[in-house]
């Protein structure tokens, strides 16, 4: 095949895709003995960087050496797909999702009204509905929205629960969250057109949690000031420490005090699958609206986000909207996506979720929580009896956070074990196995493993566990 032509045959496309398969297979295979952290050092990044600043040629290249390219790209990167990957929220890439997002690619369908492609639209419909009913306990009639992520879901919650709440009338609409929830929630709300002022910021309990009985406080003082408190917000599974908010006392006080009760469920939602995390999550099916990262644990690839509420008419009523162009397009079977959010340009992105449900089946991904939640237990346990290590929490779901232990309790002792717990952070990743990464927990440095990605299991978990603890023994 011509490089220029744009058209090839099935003898190029085979010849192509047997290619790119051949790289990908082998960037898999290698998977396991690849640095968990990034091993360009700074000037190679620099000049890779630049490189690929470059504008695209008249004429076309070679498509092996293109990939040959990538592959330079790819390896300048924390190595996200890979068993050693402990920082953040990992996301895993199941190789069977790509596979459904190339069929996606190639077949090229318009998912954002169903009349369009009817039958992906109700491929898409059903994994919602699962999503909504299935997982979160959600009643019959709940549905929602596929997104790119957990800040586009929140984002088209808020504006949902601005509409049905306040109408026309933003001034006074007052939103509450909690000072452990995800930055995005605050990224949404002013989005939506809430005063940054009139985002208030719950103080948590010393287990991390919010505080109801400060949530209540703070809406009574509002209401009475004048304002119009309208969304609460929780979280089910925070970023810092993956703690679960206590759902049931916000569902009632949101109840009690007419809020949209949305739940930020991006990393924990999926937890719901287990007995464990069903029990953790207890409350989660109260919720007006929910926030879920397939793309965390439901190891999709990045991109891969959700939205489901208890109401699909709200979503509606806040996101439609039509052109003459639209007319001669009708209702579909399912809804349409581009009705209920703000993209018109729908990917059909439930195929990444529905082919490997279908293929593997809930009982492996299942499995697969299961399992983190059991790592998560033994790294935490595991850490406890390091010595000059505090743990200061057990985990909700499958992040663990710990910190050095301070030789007495005054500020001076606070502020140089932190600068200890900065060396020993830098001093793990040096070895390039694991990524761990760190947050502030009370003023301290503080340091998190977070054992999501399917591709990690006991063996990668007892090397991480064995260096920190050699580490912590030179700090």
């Amino acid at each position: 095949m011509h490089p220029s032509s744009l058209e090839p045959d099935s003898r190029a496309m085979r010849e192509m895709g047997d290619l790119v398969l051949q790289h990908v297979i082998a960037r898999t295979e290698r998977l396991p003995s690849r640095p968990a952290t990034n091993a360009h050092p700074p000037a190679a990044v620099a000049d890779l960087v630049e490189s690929f600043l470059e504008p695209p040629p008249a004429r076309g290249g070679d498509l092996g050496d293109l990939l040959s390219r990538l592959d330079e790209a790819a390896d300048c990167a924390l190595e996200t797909a890979g068993p050693g990957h402990l920082s953040y929220v990992p996301g895993g890439g199941l190789y069977t999702a790509a596979l459904a997002e190339f069929y996606t690619r190639a077949t090229n369908r318009y998912g954002g009204f169903a009349l369009v492609a009817p039958a992906l639209a109700a491929l898409e419909e059903s994994v919602l509905r699962w999503f909504a009913q299935g997982v979160c306990g959600l009643p019959a009639g709940s549905g929602g929205l596929m997104t790119s992520g957990g800040s586009m879901a929140t984002f088209s919650a808020t504006v949902a629960a601005r509409h049905d709440r306040l109408g026309e009338d933003l001034a006074t609409g007052t939103v509450y969250t909690c000072a452990s929830a995800h930055h995005s929630v605050a990224k949404a709300a002013r989005l939506a057109g809430i005063r940054a002022a009139n985002v208030r910021t719950v103080p948590h309990t010393a287990d991390q949690r919010m505080d109801p009985e400060a949530t209540a406080a703070m809406i009574r003082a509002d209401r009475a000031a004048g304002l119009r408190p309208f969304l609460l917000v929780a979280t089910a599974g925070t970023t810092d420490t993956g703690t679960v908010d206590p759902l049931p006392a916000l569902a009632e006080l949101a109840r009690a005090e007419d809020l949209w009760f949305h739940v930020d469920a991006a990393y924990g939602g999926f937890f719901a699958l287990t007995d464990r995390g069903r029990r953790r999550l207890d409350g989660l099916a109260a919720a007006d609206s929910i926030t879920l990262d397939p793309h965390k644990t439901l190891f999709l690839p990045f991109g891969t986000g959700a939205l489901v509420v208890r109401d699909p008419a709200t979503l509606r009523a806040a996101h439609d909207g039509t052109g003459s162009y639209l007319q001669d397009i009708g209702a579909g079977g399912v809804p349409d996506p581009a009705r209920l959010g703000p993209e018109l340009t729908h990917e059909i992105r439930g195929l990444r979720a529905w082919l490997p449900l279908h293929l593997h089946g809930v009982d492996a991904f299942r499995a697969a929580l299961d399992e983190k939640l059991d790592l998560a237990e033994h790294v935490h346990d595991s850490l406890s009896a390091v010595a000059g290590l505090e743990v200061p929490l057990r985990p909700d779901l499958s992040t663990v956070v710990f910190r050095v232990r301070p030789r007495d309790d005054t500020p001076a002792a606070a502020r140089e074990a932190d600068g200890a717990g900065r060396l020993l952070l830098e001093r793990i990743n040096a070895h390039q196995r694991v990524a761990l990464s760190s947050t502030a927990l009370d003023g301290r440095f503080t340091l998190r493993v977070c054992v999501v990605s399917h591709r990690t299991h006991h063996d990668r978990v007892t090397e991480a566990l064995k260096i920190i603890a050699e580490e912590a023994s030179r700090v």
